[in-house]
């Protein structure tokens, strides 16, 4: 069966936040977007992750779930394409747990996609800072600051965020690229925007809605991890890896009449236009 909207939400050890978190997502799309589905991935958790999403899926109305299983622990990147690439939907969105982005922002990010204005809209909290509720340490903001820097020096993107957890995907372009994608963790972000924009498709960066929340998994050894999953993504390039699949991306666009943006397209105060070549 087809929906209008697919919700991917990985899990790594959420048992504790997980449920509160489905009910609010349910609650959402049942009154927003009720042909939907909710696809969870529990991505090797060493607590009932699984027993809670379980348990949560009674609550989900018309909304359609399912439980994809990952063991061992693979990281967040292959969770996440896992359950991009299980979805039954013309449009893909992942978001975290801890919804620190709620979920009330999905409207931002979908509806430019639904209208064919692009191909994928990801979250920001650089874009207009007086969205942050609950704002990160200053030391985390600082260290975003400057993997920002490093990924921007390394990929030649021009985002402002690339690491906050809310991004939705034109599956029928993106699929490939998404298959493609090899980062497993905290540099997938990365590689998720690095191939739609070196594909010449259409991203838009859109501010939203966030608040810091407890528990985060991110620490300082994955944010040095990251910068050298920045560099794979470089070299994997390089190296032809990705060829394949833009070409075949570059193929569908061209077939379905989609152009990419040229600088003379309007924005809004709130959106920053990337214009991919």
């Amino acid at each position: 069966m087809t929906y209008s909207l697919s919700v991917i939400v990985p899990a790594y050890n959420e048992s504790a936040r997980l449920g509160d978190s489905l009910k609010t997502v349910f609650a959402y799309l049942n009154q927003q977007i009720p042909n939907s589905e909710v696809i969870i991935v529990d991505d090797g958790s060493e607590d009932d992750t699984r027993q809670v999403a379980g348990r949560s899926f009674a609550a989900a109305g018309s909304i359609a779930t399912r439980l994809i299983e990952v063991r061992p622990n693979k990281g967040k990147g292959h969770a996440v394409r896992a359950g991009l690439l299980a979805a039954n939907s013309p449009i893909a969105l992942f978001t975290d747990a801890d919804l620190s982005t709620p979920i009330t922002e999905t409207s931002k990010l979908v509806l430019p996609i639904e209208e064919n204005r692009y191909d994928v809209v990801f979250g920001s909290r650089a874009i207009d800072r007086t969205l942050i509720g609950t704002s990160q340490p200053w030391r985390r903001v600082q260290a975003g600051k400057v993997f920002n820097g490093v990924m921007r020096l390394m990929t030649g993107m021009p985002f402002k965020d690339t690491q906050c957890g809310f991004k939705a995907f034109r599956m029928d372009v993106c699929r490939p690229l998404i298959e493609a994608a090899r980062i497993d963790r905290f540099g997938f972000d990365v590689e998720l925007l690095y191939l739609p924009f070196t594909s010449g498709l259409r991203l838009l960066e859109q501010s939203v809605r966030w608040n810091d929340a407890e528990g985060s998994k991110v620490s300082t050894l994955n944010g040095l991890h990251a910068f050298t999953e920045i560099k794979q993504v470089r070299r994997n390039f390089n190296l032809g890896l990705y060829t394949e699949a833009i070409a075949r991306v570059r193929r569908l666009a061209a077939t379905k009449g989609d152009l990419i943006l040229t600088s003379n397209e309007e924005t809004n105060a709130n959106e920053q236009l990337i214009i991919s070549g």
